[in-house]
């Protein structure tokens, strides 16, 4: 067990905005001795922050024994280590086996969340994933590839449910994505949008059907960093005189305040 005053942060860097960061990954950012950032996926602006002198390394050539010695013999030596993720650490940030080996050597950790390129997808798309009487769900999902999925989580299992799904990790295998989905729930008329490095300079939005999606995004030479993003949420054209919230409706009542006609729902 490590003795030492040394802490790790596992910090959530935002789809790539240096804007989108939150106050307190910023300040974590700009105290620590040492930053280590995945800058594959992390763009260089976010770690300018970093104060002068600290040690701000990039983690794409680094396995994960080689990242943990570095956080380790930082924290031994009574520094502050901000281990930079993409997004939001918690989804498909790889972080449980970071904090075993950290449990395992009596590091203090914290997690810091962040923007995931989902909502900050959502944000460009000027959509709501959860519409009033077409989709109150969503499932965040990857394609089965290299990692196998459990057991009911194979796209075609997920595609029955026919809500939002918002698909991380598969833009390379965009024509099977679409053949998983349309085989089960999904029909070839449902809209896509395929977002690229969101938050990024380059960042690009493609749009289209089942139908299309797989051939516009071979277009675009697209084969990496794109969320694929399914259902009636991201329909540009969604009908305007469709149903909406409750919420906010004077015909409805809720503890702070009552219904404007006094028989409003509750």
């Amino acid at each position: 067990m490590i003795d030492t005053k040394g802490k790790v942060y596992i910090v959530g860097g935002g789809p790539g905005d240096p804007e989108l960061l939150t106050l307190k990954a910023k300040r974590i950012i700009e105290s620590a001795d040492v930053v280590i950032f995945a800058d594959s996926l992390v763009p260089p602006q976010i770690v300018e922050f970093a104060k002068e002198g600290a040690q701000v390394i990039g983690s794409s050539e680094l396995n994960l024994d080689q990242i943990m010695e570095l956080e380790l013999n930082a924290v031994n030596e009574g520094k502050v280590v901000a281990r930079i993720q993409s997004g939001d650490p918690s989804i498909y940030g790889a972080i449980l086996e970071q904090m075993r080996i950290l449990d395992d050597a009596g590091v203090e950790f914290e997690i810091i969340p962040g923007v995931s390129a989902a909502f900050a997808a959502a944000a460009v798309l000027k959509s709501e994933f959860t519409v009033p009487e077409k989709s109150q769900t969503v499932i965040m999902t990857r394609m089965e590839g290299r990692v196998a999925m459990p057991e009911g989580e194979q796209l075609k299992d997920l595609a029955a449910h026919g809500c939002t799904m918002v698909i991380f990790l598969s833009i390379t295998r965009m024509t099977k994505v679409v053949r998983e989905l349309t085989s089960s729930g999904y029909t070839e008329d449902t809209p896509v949008a395929v977002v690229y490095r969101v938050g990024w300079s380059d960042e690009l939005i493609i749009r289209g059907t089942l139908k299309d999606i797989a051939a516009k995004v071979r277009a675009a030479k697209i084969t990496l960093q794109a969320l694929i993003i399914v259902g009636d949420a991201v329909d540009p054209g969604l009908d305007r005189g469709g149903a909406v919230s409750h919420l906010y409706s004077a015909d409805y009542t809720h503890r702070y305040r009552k219904a404007a006609s006094g028989n409003g729902k509750s």
